[in-house]
């Protein structure tokens, strides 16, 4: 017959002392009693409870849901399509909320951590984050996307003069190979994709060699990036990209 003070506290969530003060108050009272005068709670009452937790989840205040709930002709459907609405609207809200910090957490974490000095020494007049959308859409905002901002965030000033030297090491040495000859799936010029893929490893993200050979693609397609490397020699793009899948074939990969 009914539920019991107790047993109402548990399925609710809610403490014993706090049923009581609903009872006190008058918004939620137990409708029954047992043959030996103990007050119990009927479904009505359960379900009046239920409508009285929903509404202080949203914020409303005890005297406001006692007057909503207290209003005529106002059925069970009717509070439950009202709390339904005002739900998903605060979820929307949250949703929002989330979006918004996320973003600052990651402007916090992306801040490459130099003097305005520094990043002038480091990059002259290119700025690195300008091309975080482009990166995402081409490559998408996967996990590398996020270690390699993590890492750069970490580099001082001397760790980016040392990423840069030995970037510029190696296309240096891919260019050699390419004045002396040496085809692209030469031992030479394979040695020198993987120095290539290792130096991304070491300081961006794990680079697998299926990414590797992603990165070789994107050298002859982004006309930034030919230029880049044709300026050390014409052709010289397409025999990094052709060097870097000779080392993942190699691999197997």
């Amino acid at each position: 017959m009914g539920y019991s003070v107790g047993q109402v506290a548990r399925l609710a969530g809610v403490t014993v002392r706090t049923l009581h003060h609903y009872d006190e108050i008058g918004l939620v009272s137990p409708g029954e009693r047992t043959a030996s005068g103990y007050r119990r709670y009927s479904e009505p009452d359960m379900q009046r409870l239920q409508h009285v937790l929903f509404y202080r989840e949203l914020g409303f205040p005890l005297e406001e849901i006692a007057v909503i709930l207290d209003e005529p002709a106002i059925d069970t459907l009717t509070h439950l399509r009202r709390q339904h609405a005002l739900l998903t609207e605060r979820i929307g809200r949250l949703q929002r909320m989330v979006a918004a910090v996320e973003r600052a957490m990651e402007a916090n974490i992306m801040d490459i951590s130099l003097t305005p000095e520094e990043r002038f020494e480091v990059f002259g007049n290119f700025t690195p984050e300008d091309y975080d959308a482009e990166v995402r859409e081409r490559w998408g905002d996967g996990e590398a996307f996020r270690q390699s901002r993590r890492r750069m965030a970490k580099m001082t000033k001397s760790d980016w003069g040392r990423f840069k030297a030995e970037a510029a090491q190696t296309v240096e040495g891919f260019a050699e190979a390419f004045a002396e000859g040496l085809p692209a799936d030469g031992e030479r010029a394979m040695e020198l994709a993987e120095e290539h893929r290792a130096h991304i490893t070491r300081w961006c993200y794990d680079c697998s060699y299926a990414i590797h050979r992603g990165l070789g693609d994107m050298y002859v397609a982004d006309p930034r990036f030919a230029a880049n490397y044709e300026s050390s020699a014409i052709g010289l793009t397409r025999y990094i990209r052709d060097a870097i899948h000779a080392n993942a074939d190699r691999a197997g990969a």
